[in-house]
């Protein structure tokens, strides 16, 4: 999810201004645990929704401290927000560094890929444990929507532990193969074709 996106979903519920919606973005997702977005991250999406005419710069607040200038969805940002949420949502699976990272270390002669591997174990049961602990203290009646997210994070951990048991049972018929390499580019300018 971009936090643009994110953005013009807030907005669309109501006008806010910049701190009300990293507020706002850090309830949806559970926290910053979950997804560390920084305030700053927050106002240069805003000012690049209201460049690209998504969103308006409603009024401004006066209150005891600095001015706050309260955003709001225009129709191009409804239109916007209503195409993301039709289309579905692309997955990265194949942009993995632990898999860069054990690719490179078979070809890397002073590297053990046990050891590479049961690093990146312990750090998944680390990360697993942690979050179990932080679902088990959510009331279910009040928290669902952090539970299913948590749920989610534990299955995809869960999947990631089952993938590296895999790759170690095949590590010796992976380490015999060569590391793949690109393709020979013919060098030079490329031959005129006569009529």
């Amino acid at each position: 999810m971009s936090v643009r996106n994110a953005l013009l979903g807030l907005l669309a519920q109501r006008p806010r201004h910049g701190y009300e919606l990293h507020a706002a973005f850090e309830a949806v997702v559970g926290g910053e645990q979950n997804w560390d977005v920084k305030p700053a991250q927050i106002y240069t999406t805003l000012a690049r929704l209201e460049e690209s005419g998504l969103v308006v710069e409603n009024s401004v607040e006066q209150g005891s401290g600095p001015e706050k200038r309260v955003y709001a969805l225009t129709n191009a940002g409804r239109s916007a927000l209503t195409e993301w949420y039709q289309a579905a949502v692309e997955r990265e699976h194949q942009r993995d560094e632990f898999f860069i990272k054990l690719m490179l270390c078979f070809a890397t002669p002073a590297v053990d890929p046990q050891q590479v591997i049961q690093t990146q174990r312990a750090k998944l049961f680390q990360d697993l444990h942690a979050v179990t602990v932080q679902r088990s203290r959510l009331n279910a009646r009040l928290e669902l929507a952090k539970i299913l997210l948590l749920d989610k994070t534990i299955m995809h951990l869960e999947a990631d532990l089952r993938w590296l048991d895999m790759i170690q049972a095949r590590l010796t018929e992976i380490q015999r193969q060569p590391l793949p390499e690109p393709e020979p580019r013919p060098r030079g300018r490329p031959r005129k074709i006569s009529d």
